[in-house]
């Protein structure tokens, strides 16, 4: 038995090293579970399973060794199991040490978004260097410690197996290969167990102290693969695809006229005119509400947004589609929520083909471009916007007088002149055209030039306050220059937010910090407080019907000026979906029974609140919510989305 002995013997290793990752999670979060309403101790059981299945799985390369290595070859086994675990335990400790920033960062464990961006290696590598070189230090110092320990502690670890006879190890190999299958498994269900059993409370903090780092980036990592499949969308329940386009248009209050388009209609204008404006949006990197006090954020950072907000219609309860940037740009370029999955600016179905406000523009003889102070290959920026067509793309290779370039690009200032440069142009020539612009001044790790901004008190300069007080200074800039110009007069000019700066909290999906600005401005364009929820294709469908024009689009948001519009919004968390409806809100996830909450601002003292509160479920808008994301799945696998 000396077989199971040894990979016990790891097996403990593996398992102690999960254990005091936990446990430190546990202890450095323990404010956020301590109320639940949940035993919180059964997060070490719970967590337990989690390790032991991505522990038994890595067991299977050493039995296999063991079991079937004739003696003669006892030392080259001995030394490739050696470097073996050398190297799957400094990984395991790399990535619970990696669990900390990630989840100061996301708010939830290493997941598809630890590898997601690993092909774009100057940008990645650069912000990890600039922001984590204490976590880094720590990190490669431990495993460089244990690395030399082991090495000198263990060489001969596995020869004593050896000793037991070759065809005894053979016959071994069928029951402890049992035992191991068992252990991944982690069910004797119909389904093996996955990363919805760590999911046992409605705490989410609790929920991802619970889940295993490693096992919930290779579960990432498997399900992206399977992209767009029905078996993804089969996690979160089934639903007849006709019967969930029915619910989405209800909900939305879309009445289609063309089944090749299931979304599209005939939306007229509000404000009708016989020289259409050209439309500019600028879209603020992580410009999350609470730093914008006209939306209830705090004073100082953005005086510039909150100044020009009385000038134009301010959107005060806006809500972003998710927590990423494509997710954002997909919402306000093409008025789409976010699918299941990839964002479908890096998915194959939407390279070509997929509603964008250029394709709907284009016809009525608008130029069109995106504009970018970093390189647009970034999230395949450039390929989208291009193959759904956009006339250019000026990025960052095209900037040939800037006065500042960080590791996200040219600055915002930068960004901004050009863009003034290039509309004087068209305007000159009598162009209309419609721009999308983003910004990258307040994404981490905030490179921004000197001398441009008056620093705010209590924080370091590479902050995020500073670099959204310098993203407020070239928004304020920007439009100072325009009104300077004849174009001005004929542009709408939309400043949104592409999602906040760090979604976090307690909640199983922390509405508050989906709340983002928005703001639309204008000649024309009488100041407008909208106080309502509304949503990035509601900004993008109202800055539409401004540019006056009669438009057939699929947008799944409408005009604030429209008696369609509705009181909703769809949030995507990862791998949750939040849709609110009012103050109900019903999430679904992979696994899980649906649930319906409260959106409590404030609680019986008055004081600000912001939490979800548990109540009965609403079957019929837990129903909607699956009918958004299945919905959403076959617009884009079918192409319907145009």
């Amino acid at each position: 038995m000396n077989i199971l002995k040894i990979l016990t013997k790891y097996y403990l290793y593996m398992i102690l090293i999960f254990f005091i990752g936990r446990l430190s999670l546990f202890i450095l979060y323990f404010d956020n579970i301590q109320d639940t309403n949940i035993s919180y101790w059964l997060t070490f059981l719970y967590g337990l399973r989690m390790d032991t299945m991505i522990t038994s799985f890595l067991l299977v390369i050493p039995l296999i060794t063991l079991s079937f290595t004739p003696g003669k070859f006892k030392n080259f086994a001995n030394k490739f199991l050696k470097y073996y675990f050398v190297v799957v335990l400094s990984v395991l400790i790399y990535m619970e040490n990696a669990t900390f920033p990630f989840i100061a960062e996301y708010d939830v464990r290493p997941n598809y978004l630890f590898v997601e961006y690993l092909i774009y290696p100057k940008e990645v590598f650069s912000m990890i260097l600039a922001d984590y070189k204490v976590a880094l230090t720590l990190a490669f110092s431990m495993i460089g410690v244990f690395a030399y320990l082991f090495l000198k502690y263990r060489k001969n670890d596995f020869l004593v197996v050896f000793e037991t006879h070759y065809f005894k190890r053979i016959l071994l190999f069928i029951p402890i290969l049992l035992i191991l299958f068992i252990g991944v498994r982690s069910s004797f269900g119909h389904r093996p167990a996955n990363i919805s059993d760590a999911m046992y409370s409605n705490n989410r903090a609790l929920n991802e102290i619970t889940k295993n780092s490693l096992y919930s980036v290779g579960y990432a990592m498997y399900i992206n693969s399977r992209n767009g499949s029905k078996k993804i969308i089969k996690q979160y329940g089934k639903m007849d695809p006709v019967e969930a386009l029915s619910r989405v248009k209800k909900r939305l209050g879309i009445v289609s006229i063309n089944e090749k388009s299931p979304l599209s209609r005939l939306e007229t204008t509000h404000f009708k005119t016989n020289k259409p404006k050209n439309l500019v949006i600028f879209v603020q990197e992580s410009l999350g509400y609470q730093y914008v006090e006209s939306v209830g954020g705090e004073k100082g950072i953005t005086p510039n947004l909150n100044r020009l907000s009385k000038e134009g219609i301010l959107f005060e309860d806006l809500y972003s589609n998710g927590t990423r940037s494509i997710r954002g740009l997909a919402g306000i370029t093409a008025g789409n929520f976010s699918v299941p999955g990839k964002g479908v600016l890096k998915r194959n179905k939407s390279q070509s083909d997929f509603f964008s406000i250029a394709s709907l523009l284009k016809p009525h003889g608008y130029y069109t471009s995106f504009i970018y102070g970093g390189e647009s290959r970034f999230d395949n920026m450039k390929g989208w916007y291009l193959g759904n067509g956009f006339n250019e793309v000026i990025d960052q290779p095209k900037f040939d007088d800037k006065c500042f370039t960080g590791t996200w690009g040219v600055c915002d200032g930068d960004v901004v002149t050009r863009a003034n440069e290039e509309f004087k142009n068209l305007y000159a020539k009598n162009k209309k055209f419609a721009t999308v612009m983003f910004s990258t001044s307040s994404h981490g790790p905030y490179d921004f030039p000197d001398n441009t901004i008056e620093l705010v008190n209590g924080v370091e300069k590479k902050s995020v306050e500073n670099a959204i007080k310098y993203a407020d200074f070239a928004i304020g800039k920007f439009i100072k220059l325009a009104k300077k110009e004849d174009y001005y007069k004929d542009t709408v000019f939309v400043v949104v937010a592409d999602h906040n700066q760090r979604t976090y909290g307690k909640d199983m999906v922390p509405v508050n910090m989906f709340h983002i600005p928005g703001l639309i401005l204008g000649k024309d364009i009488k100041p407008l407080v909208y106080d309502k929820i509304s949503t990035q294709p509601d900004v993008l469908a109202t800055a539409l019907d401004l540019i006056g024009l009669d438009l057939q689009y699929p947008i799944m948001g409408h005009s604030i000026f429209s008696d369609k519009k509705k009181n909703i919004s769809l949030m995507q968390f990862h791998s949750s979906y939040a849709l609110r409806v009012d103050d109900k809100v019903a999430i679904i996830r992979p696994g899980k029974k649906p649930m319906t909450f409260l959106y409590t601002k404030k609680d019986e003292m008055k004081v600000i609140f912001e939490h979800l509160v548990k109540i009965e479920s609403d079957v019929e808008l837990e129903k909607d919510a699956l009918a958004f994301v299945v919905a959403l799945d076959y617009l884009y696998n079918n192409k319907l989305y145009k």
